[in-house]
């Protein structure tokens, strides 16, 4: 039996009409290749069903092509919309991307970082910041892209995408100071990230003439049931609170569930905020004052980062601030 020889590279380019470095070049970039070229490229390898060696092409051009992203969780995550933002773009250059799990205390993640390193990745992307020194001094020796995303290091190790956790609390207590609110009650998922944001609020509160807001601890990752425990604990504070800011969207929508559950009313007897501006926060009734975090902004500059090395060029600045807004909604 007769068996057909696989598609090579110069096969797509002579039906593409193009050279085979032109070919080459859209594989490994198709963002430098002209749109009217790289279509008839995209044509000629679909017609020939031709499927690039990217082993090969990994030797020759000194890049995998691969990247590590590195996140907490997945389950019910306030970074999810930013990773898939990410991967969308990342994959539209032509990479491919291996998310890995670092665990909720990120007890995996020196493990994971060793395991991309390994395969020689082009970047790794993590979301927070590396706070083991050693680890930090590891990875600034190596050649590979750090990206710290969702916050802003002074020192980043190579560079950071974010936004500041301390001036989001800082932000969240002069917004509640303002609407008249004098008691706050703080619900802090237990990451570095979030105690960052209710010190920060409370050195805030005090500084506008506040007394020290209570606190309550919670584990991570955040989740409903922790929003509804929150709202029973209530009752235990030495004086009951005006208003409760919660860490994240979810614990806020089972606070107020509980307490229009008991009968308390949402925001006329208690208010309440959470944080990351999920889509639950628009649906819920009373809908959420939450913080905005633009993941697809993250997204696209961290994309830029990665293109502008793999062109050759210089990144600008080793801190990419992409801000945060208070999002003011029905229940605070």
């Amino acid at each position: 039996m007769m068996v057909s020889r696989a598609p090579r590279l110069d096969d797509v380019a002579a039906l593409a009409g193009v050279s085979t470095a032109s070919v080459s070049r859209y594989l490994n970039n198709p963002g430098v290749v002209a749109p009217a070229t790289a279509e008839r490229i995209r044509d000629a390898i679909e017609q020939t069903n031709y499927l690039p060696n990217l082993n090969a092409g990994a030797l020759a051009s000194k890049r995998s092509r691969l990247i590590a992203a590195l996140v907490p969780d997945i389950a019910q995550s306030i970074f999810n919309d930013t990773m898939e933002a990410m991967i969308e773009r990342l994959t539209a250059e032509g990479n491919s991307v291996v998310m890995s799990l670092t665990g909720p205390n990120n007890h995996r993640l020196e493990s994971q970082i060793d395991a991309a390193l390994s395969r020689r990745v082009d970047a790794i992307i993590l979301t927070g910041i590396v706070g083991e020194p050693a680890l930090r001094a590891r990875l600034r020796r190596q050649a590979t892209s750090v990206i710290e995303t969702w916050d802003l290091p002074d020192d980043p190790i190579d560079v950071a995408v974010g936004f500041s956790h301390a001036e989001v609390g800082a932000d969240m207590a002069r917004f509640l100071h303002g609407r008249g609110y004098r008691r706050p009650h703080l619900v802090v998922p237990g990451s570095p990230r979030s105690a960052r944001r209710a010190s920060r609020f409370s050195e805030q509160w005090i500084a506008d003439g506040g007394s020290e807001p209570s606190r309550l601890i919670v584990n991570i990752p955040s989740h409903f049931g922790q929003g509804r425990l929150a709202f029973r604990g209530l009752a235990d504070l030495p004086e009951r609170p005006d208003v409760v800011v919660c860490g994240s969207d979810w614990i806020a929508q089972g606070l107020i569930v509980e307490a229009l559950a008991a009968g308390v009313r949402v925001p006329d007897q208690l208010a309440v905020t959470g944080f990351g501006n999920l889509r639950l926060a628009g649906d819920m009734r009373p809908t959420i004052t939450s913080v905005d975090i633009d993941g697809g902004r993250i997204a696209a500059e961290v994309n830029t980062i990665l293109r502008t090395r793999a062109a050759g060029g210089t990144v600008p600045s080793r801190h990419v601030d992409v801000g945060f807004r208070i999002i003011a909604r029905e229940s605070a």
